[in-house]
């Protein structure tokens, strides 16, 4: 059997919130109040109960290591995770671009005569 036979990925949510308390560390009420302030976002189930994804647990550990490590607040760590995010987008478009500039030298390239 293929080892992704199910075709989940990190991002796949499939943890009920007392498993991804239980994964995270943190009680299931710090999950709700992340969750109603925007820091982690569940999936939900048809009956609008939450299911974690892996990178959603990894999230919460790091949201608690800034609290608690760092000494961040919220505000502050809901900010950090959006500058992350963006940072991310970022790095993707640039590696796209980077991509559609390598062929639009080559193709000019190829279509230049010999000098």
């Amino acid at each position: 059997m293929d080892a992704n036979y199910f075709d989940l990925s990190d991002d796949t949510p499939v943890y009920v919130i007392s498993v991804a308390a239980q994964l995270s560390g943190l009680h299931p009420q710090t999950l709700r109040q992340y969750d109603r302030l925007g820091l982690v976002s569940p999936g939900r189930t048809a009956g609008r109960g939450r299911l974690y994804s892996t990178r959603d647990i990894v999230m919460l550990r790091e949201v608690q290591r800034l609290s608690q490590e760092e000494g961040i607040n919220l505000a502050g760590i809901k900010r950090i995770l959006a500058l992350e995010t963006e940072n991310l987008r970022m790095r993707e478009e640039i590696g796209r671009l980077r991509s559609e500039i390598a062929m639009i030298r080559a193709l000019i390239q190829y279509q230049l005569p010999p000098a």
